[in-house]
């Protein structure tokens, strides 16, 4: 299963929406960068995106978006051979 990293916060209720949906998919491990307790990941953030706000998910080397992005893959049926790659 491909590495997943999620940017996000600690009070982002699409942040547990795509965990949720994640786990939900069988993913057992998120790495999250909390851009609340870590400041700096912000323009980290945002230099990788071009995004400001979160969550910002990564599938392996792909960037997906954010819930939004995550949940039409899913509706799309792709989302599950991403997660496989």
């Amino acid at each position: 299963m491909s590495k997943v990293i999620m940017y996000s916060t600690g009070s982002c209720p699409y942040c547990l929406r795509a965990e949720s949906l994640l786990t939900s998919k069988g993913v057992e491990e998120i790495e999250k960068i909390r851009i609340d307790l870590k400041p700096e990941q912000l323009e980290v953030m945002m230099k990788k995106t071009g995004r400001r706000t979160v969550p910002q998910i990564y599938i392996g080397e792909t960037h997906v978006g954010g819930f939004d992005d995550l949940a039409l893959l899913d509706r799309k049926g792709e989302l599950v051979a991403l997660l496989a790659s």
